[in-house]
C-alpha cells in the first residue's frame, strides 16, 4: 500500500495561535510593518512642526525600525517574538499620544483597535492578556483627559469609550471562541472515519509519519499492523451493507478497549484497520495482536435476529527492523496479513526481524 506524507492537521492547528496560520501572520506583520512605517513619517513631521521634536525622533525611529523589519519577516525564525514587540510598542505609542498636552479626543479611537490587532496575530488567549491591560489604561487616561466628568456630556463620553471598548473585546473574543470551535470540528471531521470513530487514512498516516520522527529521535521502536477482517463480502453480500457497518463499529469498538493509550488505531480502507503499537518488542507485539484476534473471534454482535461472528487476520512489521520509511513498513505489514490469510485467516503473521522479508521468514499465530 502506497503511505504518501499527509499533513498534520492538529499540529498546524495548534501552532497557528490564531485564525490565521504562520504564513498568512507573516504576510500580514510585513504588510502592517510597511503601512506603520510610512505612516509615521508625515506624523513624525507634524509632531515636530506642533513642538514635540522627541515624540517626532521617537516616530522617525520606529519607522526606520519598521522598514528594518519589513525586510527581516520574510525570513526569521522569530515571528512571535517580532510580532509581540510591535503590538507592545505600538499599544504604549498610542497610550503615549494620548497623554500628551492637547491630545486630540481622535486619539483615544486607537484604544478600539487593540483587541483586533492583538486576537487577530496572537489568538484567542495571548490577544486577551496583552489587550486587556492596555484597554484599561486607556480607559483611565482619557478618564483623566476628561477632567471634570461631573457634566453629562463628559459622562456620556466617557460611557461612549468604556462601552464601545468592552463590546469590542466581547465580540472579538467570542468571535474566537466560536472559530475556534468551528476550525476544531473541521479538523476532526477531516482527521476522523464518520462510521467507526476512529482516525481516518490521512490522520493515520499522518500518526504513522510522526511515530517514525520521534522514534528516530528517542531511539525506541514501534510495530505497525495491518489487520483485515477474514470473509467481510460475505456479510455485506447476506445480511446487506447496514449489518457490514455494524461489524466495523462492532470491530472498533474491541479496538478501542483492549489497546493502551500510547497506541494508535485508524481505519485505512473498507475492512483493514491500521494500528501503531508504541514501545514494543516483536514477541511483544505478536502476543498483544493474537490475544485480540482471539477476543474478536470469540465475540457475537447481534444484528436482528441473527447472530454475527467474524475474525481477523493480522500483518505486523516492526521500526526500524522492517524499514524506516512508512511506505516499507506498510508493504512488510500487507505481505505478511496476505500471507496469513492464505494460510487459513484468523491468523497473526509477522516477518523475522533483521532480515529481508522472504515467504519462509513469516512466523503465524495459530487460529481458534
Amino acid at each position: 500500500m502506497n503511505c504518501p506524507r499527509h499533513t498534520d492537521l492538529v499540529a498546524t492547528l495548534e501552532h497557528s495561535r490564531s485564525g490565521l496560520r504562520d504564513s498568512h501572520r507573516r504576510a500580514l506583520m510585513r504588510v502592517l510593518f510597511g503601512v506603520t512605517g510610512a505612516a509615521l513619517l508625515p506624523f513624525a513631521c507634524l509632531q515636530i512642526l506642533n513642538g514635540y521634536w522627541w515624540v517626532g525622533a521617537l516616530e522617525l525611529s520606529a519607522s526606520a525600525t519598521l522598514f528594518y523589519g519589513l525586510v527581516r519577516l520574510r525570513t526569521t525564525p522569530h515571528l512571535q517574538q517580532w510580532i509581540y514587540v510591535y503590538l507592545v510598542t505600538l499599544f504604549s505609542f498610542f497610550l503615549i499620544i494620548m497623554v500628551l498636552p492637547q491630545a486630540s479626543v481622535a486619539a483615544f479611537v486607537w484604544v478600539l483597535m487593540m483587541p483586533v490587532l492583538a486576537y487577530l496575530l496572537l489568538g484567542k488567549h495571548e490577544g486577551m492578556i496583552l489587550s486587556i491591560p492596555f484597554m484599561v489604561l486607556g480607559g483611565v487616561i482619557y478618564f483623566i483627559h476628561l477632567g471634570n466628568v461631573g457634566s453629562a456630556s463628559r459622562m456620556i463620553d466617557l460611557l461612549n469609550l468604556v462601552l464601545c471598548g468592552a463590546l469590542m473585546q466581547w465580540f472579538i473574543h467570542l468571535y474566537e471562541v466560536k472559530r475556534e470551535e468551528a476550525e476544531q470540528r473541521l479538523v476532526d471531521m477531516a482527521q476522523t472515519d464518520a462510521l467507526t470513530g476512529l482516525a481516518n487514512r490521512s490522520s493515520f498516516q499522518s500518526t504513522l509519519s510522526r511515530t517514525i520522527a520521534e522514534c528516530e529521535r528517542s531511539g525506541t521502536g514501534f510495530a505497525l499492523v495491518v489487520m483485515d477482517i477474514d470473509h467481510f463480502k460475505v456479510v455485506n453480500d447476506t445480511l446487506g451493507h447496514d449489518a457490514g457497518d455494524h461489524v466495523l463499529k462492532h470491530i472498533a469498538g474491541i479496538l478501542n478497549e483492549r489497546l493502551r493509550g500510547t497506541d494508535s488505531v485508524g481505519r485505512i480502507g473498507g475492512e483493514e484497520f491500521g494500528l501503531v503499537l508504541r514501545d514494543v518488542k516483536p514477541a511483544d507485539a505478536f502476543e498483544l495482536m493474537d490475544e485480540l484476534r482471539q477476543r474478536i473471534a470469540s465475540r457475537t454482535m447481534n444484528y436482528g435476529e441473527a447472530d454475527v461472528r467474524v475474525t481477523a487476520s493480522f500483518g505486523i512489521a516492526q521500526w526500524p527492523d522492517h524499514g524506516r520509511e512508512p511506505e516499507t513498513l506498510f508493504s512488510v505489514a500487507d505481505r505478511c496479513l496476505y500471507s496469513g490469510k492464505r494460510s487459513g485467516r484468523n491468523r497473526v503473521a509477522r516477518a523475522e526481524s533483521g532480515a529481508p522479508l522472504h515467504q519462509g521468514d513469516l512466523l503465524a499465530g495459530s487460529p481458534q
